[in-house]
């Protein structure tokens, strides 16, 4: 994948692989690998690939993105009906589903506009503090689905069609998902998403970034990324034919979060963090927090890569006429009349939004003291429930331990062993450098920021610490760089860190998910020790996974021939299945294990998260 193209629309994708003779099929991924390492040259909306000396192809992107097959230009003798021109769309980043319509331009992404009153719905924020939460806001202007409601003809189409793509890649693996594959599935989500579930194409489309990532040797690449887009994708089309009325909702998704009037608001800033995803996108988001606890962000994400993510921080943020940036507002506060406010507690930068500067809270003060003092229990069940995944913790530095992703933080936090992982590995992002230098501060007592990480033992990704000598000022790991003076010179011992318990061996099962994701069928067809692994699972009291490893194998396995002793084709329906169960298993057994983990106490009928 090719980050100095402009984003390519799925539906652009599929049509220009579909268009290539079965010949040309064969040599895509040889022309996507030679277009991806030729330079480019802006000019203006145009992006000129030099494919030789005296050839050069066009993508016209107006807007952003390239959004029909005729804004792909070759000046071959062969165009267009050549193999350049679907090389590069294969080679270029995905353009977000949602912001690219089905034909022509692309669709502009204006400010959340600020909803008219009507005649139930008064001009003024509601008088009680409950009934101003973002989910409150959400209900007001999202209709509530009918139990009777049921998929459409369109929908179980293409949700049939999306299982099959997803079927077809998980055969293969990421190993073996080209570009022809990869268009498949883009045209799956295309077709998924004139059908009306926005939230399967989205995760279609997030797979073939994570495939691209993968086959291009990109250094932030995560297995487990394409694991979870593919998890995700078999899963919505394995539920949508049963589904009905809120369940139906959920599995649908919706292209933009509505946002809905949230009256007056004071809040203080917390912290801010750099965002640098996988799928092109870069900026930061900042957090902020009002009287009551309720969290709320702005952020400022675009088309980008570390540079903007690192230079975001210094942007004003959008809301009304103010001038504080990112960096700014994360130390001071905000006073908001007329708030426009996603069900996820996103601000609105409508016209009638207006903002201005306000004091700041210290995180041992009130208002912001409050969000500590909740029980960690309490935070954790929370984050498990709910999209809102961040941690408020004391803790005492102790020590490192060494991963296969690199060293953590071990910290003691209430008499729970703590790891403390880096949120970002890019070199470009100070986090894995502030966490070297944390790591030499032991017995130091710090308040940190922190994203559970959902794990057998309590793991969390480190955002934000209280400063290590001045407890009043706040470091925002991911765009803060700590410096040796900042550490304190008189070392106190530290707090021994309580041996770590006995994990359950889950990841027995968790490393043939991956595998197959990475390697694809065959992979798992191997002969090897599978009945060990399935053995030590039950000894382990996890008699249910055993039975699903053992599956998975079976499915991997399980070829027929015909009567002349030829093999016939897989059952890429049987395996699919069998991984999708196993990958559900894992996801709801770490889940489980991560409540234990932290003393947290879920409700039985409480929903997986995301």
């Amino acid at each position: 994948m090719n980050p100095h193209l402009p984003p390519v629309a799925p539906s652009v994708t599929a049509e220009l692989v579909a268009a290539l003779t079965p010949r040309l099929r064969k040599r895509l991924d040889a022309g996507v690998a030679k277009v991806a390492g030729r330079p480019t040259v802006r000019e203006g909306d145009v992006v000129r690939i030099a494919l030789d000396d005296d050839t050069d192809l066009e993508l016209h992107a107006p807007g952003g993105a390239v959004t029909s097959a005729e804004a792909v230009r070759c000046g071959c003798l062969l165009a267009p009906d050549c193999l350049h021109r679907a090389a590069a769309a294969s080679a270029a980043p995905v353009a977000d589903p949602a912001d690219t319509p089905a034909t022509g331009a692309p669709r502009p992404r204006p400010d959340p506009p600020q909803p008219a009153p009507g005649p139930e719905q008064p001009p003024t924020a509601p008088a009680r503090p409950e009934d101003r939460t973002p989910a409150a806001a959400a209900r007001s202007v999202t209709a509530a689905p009918t139990e009777s409601e049921t998929a459409t003809a369109e929908q179980l189409t293409a949700a049939a069609a999306l299982r099959d793509a997803a079927a077809a890649v998980l055969e293969a693996g990421a190993e073996g998902a080209g570009a022809v594959l990869q268009a498949e599935l883009l045209r799956a989500a295309h077709t998924a998403r004139l059908a009306g579930l926005p939230r399967a194409a989205g995760r279609a489309v997030a797979a073939v970034t994570a495939l691209r990532a993968a086959r291009s040797a990109d250094p932030a690449h995560r297995l487990t990324d394409l694991a979870a887009a593919l998890r995700e994708v078999l899963g919505v089309a394995h539920r949508l034919p049963g589904a009905a009325g809120a369940e139906l909702a959920g599995l649908r998704g919706t292209v933009r979060q509505p946002y809905a009037p949230d009256g007056s608001l004071r809040l203080y800033g917390l912290f801010s963090e750099p965002v640098l995803t996988a799928t092109g996108y870069a900026g930061a988001v900042t957090w902020t927090a009002d009287a009551e606890g309720r969290l709320y962000t702005v952020s400022d994400v675009a088309p980008g890569g570390a540079d903007r993510a690192t230079g975001a921080a210094g942007r004003s943020v959008r809301i009304g006429d103010t001038a504080l940036t990112h960096r700014e507002l994360s130390r001071a506060g905000l006073a908001v009349s007329g708030a426009t406010v996603s069900p996820t507690g996103r601000l609105g930068a409508g016209a009638g939004v207006r903002a201005v500067r306000a004091s700041g809270a210290a995180w041992h003060a009130e208002p912001l003291d409050g969000l500590w003092a909740v029980p960690v229990s309490e935070q954790v069940a929370r984050a498990l429930t709910t999209e809102q995944d961040l941690l408020f913790l004391d803790i005492t530095l102790a020590g490192t331990v060494r991963e296969a992703a690199g060293d953590c933080l071990v910290a003691d936090c209430g008499g729970l062993t703590l790891r403390l992982a880096a949120a970002h590995d890019d070199p470009a992002l100070p986090h894995r450098d502030n966490l070297r230098l944390l790591a030499s501060a032991r017995g130091a007592r710090l308040r940190v920021v922190a994203r559970l990480t959902p794990a057998p033992l309590p793991r969390a990704l480190l955002l934000a610490t209280s400063h290590p000598t001045d407890p009043g000022a706040r470091v925002d790991l991911g765009l803060d760089r700590l410096l040796r003076a900042d550490l304190p010179t008189a070392q106190t011992p530290p707090v021994p860190a309580a041996p770590a318990p006995d994990e359950a061996p889950v990841h027995l099962l968790r490393r043939r998910v991956h595998q197959a994701a990475s390697g694809g069928r065959r992979v798992l067809a191997l002969p090897g020790n599978r009945d060990a692994d399935a053995a030590r699972l039950r000894r382990h009291g996890l008699a249910t996974a055993g039975d699903l490893l053992d599956e998975l194998h079976a499915a991997a396995a399980d070829r027929s021939r015909d009567p002349f002793g030829r093999l016939l084709p897989a059952d890429t329906a049987r395996f699919g299945r069998a991984w999708l169960a196993a990958a559900v298993y894992t996801e709801e057994l770490d889940r489980a294990l991560c409540a234990a983990a932290w003393d947290a106490h879920l409700a039985p009928s409480s929903p997986s998260p995301r």
